[in-house]
């Protein structure tokens, strides 16, 4: 898949994610749904929406990627994910049709998400994008609302080399006649989705990202403050359409998103005295907002737990990284993890010091032996690395 393996996993059509939903007697045509792109933010914002309809006393389905421990955390039914029976049960009705048209695990996890769905009779889904928009599997589609979060670079070796491409790609999951909620835009991008929007008469809907909200959320961090904004937006939208939620609703589901529907690995504390955070934060953008946050914990000194794949534009994230910081710097166990000593040898050209470790856990026990009361640890750099920390 994918995320193991880089582009030699990657199907770039969407033959096989038609044809698989037929063979399934085109689940995803049997309930409303929301479509969610973006480079960061789309897991948070699709997590905080399920939650909010959840506490409204909706069926929601949720399909979002990648997982960090195990693969049915993709594919969940208020919060519950799918069982080891039920994926059992599935691969052996639909063998026969798997190994005639070997499909990518990415296009196996969206045909058995909008399957499981329908046996779950769900009232809605909420779908997340796995790469781009245009040519994802998920992009099988006719939801209520589209939502693209941000625009960033990344993924560029398949989505482009500028924001105006990558936003092309992403806005693909445009559809004739869907409102299209933007989290986010930039001079760059909004002359691309205003095309886009105009050409397929969608309703084009910006989120005011400057506005204040009256909400809160359990979810920890500044920057989760604009997928707050991007969720509200689009639940305004959902509400326009005949979903009936009261305000005591979205506040409800927005204090319990974590509960109420699994999300792990964002700005997340797994300890305190010393405080350990990790993060699934991997690109430029992302990084940014949540290193800013981490500087903004006044701990007396700072251990980074890193590591990267190995397709990973260093020269831009390692920039980000502040030198006043003890470093751990470790492979994450998957075939495109990055060689620690690789890392550790291109960090120190950022002074960026630090010692190499054989995995994610010798790197983090050595940050806990070191690390004072008063001390912080943050574990991240990959999705990867938080998905061998002891969440």
């Amino acid at each position: 898949m994918y995320q193991r393996q880089g582009a030699p996993a990657l199907k770039k059509d969407l033959t096989n994610s038609v044809a698989f939903s037929r063979h399934l007697g085109k689940p995803e045509s049997q309930y409303p749904s929301v479509h969610i792109a973006g480079t960061n933010g789309k897991g948070s914002t699709s997590h905080m929406i399920a939650s909010v309809l959840q506490a409204a006393g909706f069926k929601v389905g949720l399909y979002t990627s990648p997982h960090l421990k195990d693969f049915r955390e993709r594919i969940r039914v208020n919060g519950k994910m799918m069982s080891e029976e039920e994926v059992v049960q599935f691969v052996e009705t639909n063998k026969s049709f798997l190994e005639e048209h070997s499909l990518s695990f990415f296009e196996l996890t969206v045909g058995m998400a909008f399957d499981h769905f329908v046996r779950h009779q769900v009232d809605i889904a909420i779908v997340e994008v796995g790469l781009g928009g245009r040519l994802d599997s998920t992009n099988i589609l006719s939801p209520l609302v589209s939502v693209i979060t941000n625009i960033g670079l990344d993924h560029t070796q398949f989505l482009g080399e500028t924001l105006p491409e990558i936003a092309f790609e992403k806005g693909g999951i445009i559809k004739p006649g869907v409102p299209v909620v933007i989290g986010e835009t930039q001079q760059e991008t909004l002359p691309v989705f205003e095309k886009l929007a105009q050409e397929r008469g969608a309703p084009l809907i910006l989120t005011n990202q400057e506005s204040e909200s009256i909400f809160e959320t359990d979810l920890i961090g500044s920057y989760q403050q604009k997928n707050l904004q991007t969720s509200l937006k689009t639940l305004e939208q959902l509400r326009q359409l005949g979903f009936e939620f009261s305000d005591t609703h979205i506040q409800e589901g927005l204090l319990h998103v974590a509960d109420n529907t699994g999300l792990r690995g964002r700005y997340q504390v797994l300890r305190d005295h010393p405080k350990v955070i990790c993060d699934t934060a991997h690109n430029r953008e992302g990084l940014e907002l949540v290193l800013d946050q981490v500087m903004k914990e006044g701990a007396e000194n700072l251990h980074f737990v890193l590591g990267f794949v190995n397709d990973k534009d260093l020269d831009t994230v390692l920039s980000l990284f502040p030198e006043e910081a003890n470093y751990y710097f470790c492979r994450p166990d998957i075939p495109r993890g990055l060689d620690a000593e690789v890392l550790r040898k291109k960090a120190a050209g950022f002074d960026l010091i630090g010692q190499r470790y054989e995995s994610v856990n010798q790197a983090y026990e050595a940050a806990l032996r070191n690390a004072g009361s008063e001390d912080l640890i943050y574990a991240g750099g990959s999705t990867f690395v938080v998905a061998e920390m002891p969440l």
